[in-house]
């Protein structure tokens, strides 16, 4: 009996413990949205159709992939962690257009402010 009150107190920890509320970072205008998530997808899409500008090579634009990493911090700056692609004048724009990202309301872990991390390949 003993042990079975052990594996149980056990196996209840564990489950608490895997239940841990996690809320994403909220973009400035999504304050007020029921789904904050969605909304933050919705709005760095906007924010990469409005800011992203193409290189251009004579009268070409350069196209190519990027993939991008960035943070979002505690205190809800966003830090650009790395741009790669093949394509340097492609990297610097996608880099310039992050930088541009506003700051915004942390996600937290647990009620606690947390930095999240945002990778996502691009074709510009």
């Amino acid at each position: 009996m003993k042990k079975f009150l052990v594996i149980t107190c056990f196996l209840f920890g564990g489950i608490a413990a895997a239940q841990a509320q996690q809320t994403s970072p909220v973009w400035p205008g999504c304050e007020e949205v029921e789904d904050q998530s969605k909304c933050f997808n919705e709005k760095l899409a906007e924010h990469v159709r409005n800011n992203y500008e193409f290189p251009m090579k004579g009268n070409e634009y350069i196209r190519g992939k990027v993939t991008v990493s960035f943070d979002v911090t505690e205190n809800g700056e966003v830090v650009v962690k790395s741009v790669e692609g093949p394509k340097p004048e492609v990297n610097a724009a996608a880099r310039k257009m992050l930088e541009k990202i506003p700051d915004m309301k942390p996600g937290t872990l647990n009620g606690e402010p947390d930095t999240r991390n945002f990778t996502t390949t691009y074709q510009f």
